[in-house]
């Protein structure tokens, strides 16, 4: 621990081990440390010191109003600074791009400390652009488009450099999913907006995405100089947990986002047969396991036993599980009583296309050696299953034709309410969670 202390001040800071490579982070982390006792006293003295703006913009579920009153209180030297000192609103932004850009070269360079740091400071300034124009009572409707079109290529700038940095290991395919995620979040609001519908919300939002990126990557150096002293091109585990977390969270919020509007526009998210749509996918889903397991399981023989192509097996294993799936969600899901079974027909359409789906995504994968074609079928079933199957059985499959489909409660109607936790309650169209 000696020797490594030792070369944090005398090593290389070429090597990303000394303490040159990460004195940013640990004067941004100071700072933030020894401002939050002085909160916390003068919380406990006065109370939250109380930001309209943040109140306005609401919590979250990652980061809380006492974290952002924080962040706002810590920060108000800087945002007192720039509003005394002047300098436009516009060129704030700009120079928050520029750390950005910085920030995605440095961490493509494999130094994440002053990559992570400069992302810090480049969110820091975005929280301030806005806040110095309004209280100069300059706020534009171009100035709030430069900055939501800017925060972008700062967001990018720092993921491109990721995936350059991890252009040779699995973690490419997490930080283009959250290049992905990132780009879709505020997409979605910027459409809804355009649309007239305010949309907001969700578990990872800008100021979540800055923080819960930055911090790993400007402390994660200091743990690879403690457990992993001059590896050769790191790993840094930290930087590669917060990549998957934002990745997976990202995309969440923007299908969050997207559900939201899509009930805001009046679109049509109530179950057939009057059932909650919460109810219709946990009875599917029940379905789509027994059937996915049936199909697994004659997959794995037809694979491993009797040598049929991971393919061909998959196809077959489709028609198998099919049948399961469409007995049980007739019953069981939809509730359908028709004895001439309309359904069969629109079964089989869509029950071919995803068993080409499911096919041709195995066999793509294929292509790729390294992938285990086990990995490669869950995560095209996954795929297949929220894009094609569930969506149009429940609108195209078992929908209502002309009265086909009796009405009436189902005779294990009164099970599965009982089984539901809390009183139903349907989505009225232009209500906004």
């Amino acid at each position: 621990m000696l020797e490594q202390l030792r070369e944090w001040f005398v090593g290389d800071p070429s090597d990303g081990t000394a303490l040159a490579s990460f004195g940013s982070t640990l004067v941004l982390a100071g700072y933030f440390l020894l401002g939050l006792p002085l909160f916390v006293l003068r919380v406990a003295i006065r109370g939250l010191p109380r930001d309209a703006e943040t109140e306005k913009r609401g919590r979250s579920v990652l980061v809380g109003f006492f974290l952002r009153h924080y962040f706002f209180w810590v920060t108000r030297p800087l945002s007192t600074g720039l509003l005394w000192s002047g300098v436009p609103a516009d060129a704030i932004t700009t120079f928050s791009l520029l750390l950005g850009v910085g920030a995605g070269v440095a961490v493509a360079a494999g130094q994440f400390a002053l990559g992570g740091s400069l992302f810090l400071l480049a969110g820091i300034l975005d929280a301030m652009d806005g806040r110095v124009a309004r209280a100069r009572n300059e706020a534009t409707r171009a100035g709030a488009a430069l900055d939501s079109v800017l925060d972008r290529y700062t967001d990018s700038a720092v993921l491109i450099g990721l995936a350059w940095y991890y252009r040779s290991t699995w973690v490419l395919l997490p930080v283009l999913a959250a290049l992905l995620g990132t780009s879709l979040v505020p997409y979605v609001r910027a459409r809804g907006e355009g649309l007239g519908i305010s949309i907001r919300g969700g578990v990872m939002q800008r100021l979540e995405r800055v923080l819960f990126l930055g911090a790993p990557l400007a402390l994660c150096p200091i743990v690879e100089a403690l457990f992993v002293p001059r590896a050769e091109h790191a790993m840094h585990w930290p930087a590669v947990v917060a990549i998957v977390f934002v990745g997976v969270l990202s995309n969440a919020t923007a299908i969050f986002r997207l559900v939201s509007l899509m009930r805001a526009l009046g679109a049509r998210l109530t179950a057939v047969a009057g059932r909650p749509v919460g109810s219709q996918l946990g009875m599917h889903l029940f379905a789509a396991a027994a059937a996915t397991f049936a199909d697994y399981a004659l997959v794995s023989v037809l694979v491993e036993h009797v040598g049929l192509p991971a393919a061909e097996a998959t196809a077959l294993g489709c028609v198998a599980g099919g049948a399961l799936n469409y007995t049980l969600n007739r019953a069981l899901t939809f509730w359908s009583k028709d004895p001439k079974l309309p359904q069969i027909g629109r079964y089989a359409l869509v029950s071919g296309t995803s068993a080409l789906l499911n096919a041709g995504g195995v066999a793509l994968a294929a292509l790729h050696p390294a992938l285990d074609y086990r990995v490669a079928w869950w995560l095209t079933r996954a795929v297949v299953y929220v894009a094609w199957n569930f969506p149009l059985q429940r609108g195209y499959v078992f929908a209502p034709q002309n009265g086909s489909q009796a009405s009436g409660p189902h005779p294990v109607a009164p099970i599965v309410a009982g089984l539901e936790a809390g009183p139903r309650s349907h989505s009225t169209a232009g209500s906004v969670p």
